[in-house]
């Protein structure tokens, strides 16, 4: 069964359950999220015994905004659009992924899955060798090509494709604000002589991008190039914590095959797609040992 025809054969009872979108349900992991940067935050800026390790946790969980970021582009995070649409612009700012431009990023990624030829999270390739693996784990790709993206739509270079000619003005003008707002941050930071950002979000968010990339990567990572989403995608079984941390995200496969269905309500639709998930993972640890054995038999690896 492919993901279009398990969703024809829900109830409208079901397919409305499923797609309640709720504000409250948004506002509690929200304030939880934002919560614990601030607290994780304050520990370092005082410097309490031991901030040096808070360093990585804070990373995590700013880092880890890219998957609210997703849902609120989506516009299920929230069943208010503007509240979508706010938290969006907050958590791109805070992790150099402007949330317009995004928006036509991920849509085109979704029209597109795991289609070499159209689909922009395939561009440049997944890593084929150790060597590939480990500089795509360290996370400065991501944000050279971050970084890149946002001075070419600044300076009106945008190019992408999956931007329309109707949208380069509106990311332009993303950009150039981003831009400007980083160049104030960055003024005002070295006129007060303090350290504050650098400790509680920049350095933080570079060690904490690794993670990221583990976690990402696990999403379509050696999965089918078909245009079943049940199959292009991965679901991956894990706890609580990281659950909570991602937004459900690693319920990828179902968010795939339907993506206005909140975060809140995938783990309802894990339970009817599960007999039909044809990539899946029992953890993240699961998939890199298979995927790191994948690499050890491509020829030029070792």
């Amino acid at each position: 069964m492919d993901h279009r025809a398990l969703i024809a054969g829900m109830t409208d009872a079901q397919r409305a359950d499923l797609t309640e979108k709720s504000d409250r349900k948004g506002l509690v992991p929200l304030i939880a999220h934002f919560g614990l940067i601030a607290f994780f935050g304050t520990m370092i800026a005082f410097r309490v015994p031991g901030w040096p390790v808070l360093l990585i946790v804070q990373g995590v969980l700013i880092v880890f905004l890219f998957t609210l970021l997703h849902e609120t582009i989506h516009r299920t995070a929230f069943k208010t659009v503007w509240l979508n649409d706010l938290v969006a612009r907050v958590c791109g700012f805070l992790i150099l992924v402007p949330s317009d431009w995004f928006r036509y990023f991920h849509f085109a990624h979704h029209r597109h899955t795991q289609d070499p030829d159209n689909d922009p999270e395939l561009v440049g390739g997944k890593p084929e060798n150790l060597f590939e693996y480990i500089v795509h784990i360290s996370g400065l790709p991501t944000w050279w090509s971050e970084a890149k993206t946002l001075i070419s739509n600044a300076t009106g270079q945008c190019t992408d494709p999956f931007v329309p000619a109707n949208g380069k003005a509106k990311v332009q003008r993303e950009a150039i604000v981003s831009l400007a707002a980083y160049g104030l941050l960055l003024i005002l930071s070295v006129a007060t002589g303090s350290g504050v950002l650098l400790f509680v979000w920049i350095l933080p968010c570079l060690l904490g991008q690794p993670f990221l990339r583990l976690y990402l990567l696990a999403e379509h990572g050696r999965c089918p190039l078909v245009a079943n989403m049940l199959e292009n995608s991965r679901t991956t079984y894990t706890n609580i914590l990281v659950r909570r941390l991602a937004w459900n995200m690693p319920y990828h496969a179902e968010h795939h095959s339907y993506p206005t269905v909140p975060f809140h309500k995938l783990p309802d639709l894990n339970r009817l797609t599960k007999d039909h998930l044809g990539s899946t993972s029992q953890g993240y640890r699961e998939f890199h040992e298979d995927y790191l054995a994948e690499l050890r038999d491509i020829p030029g690896s070792r």
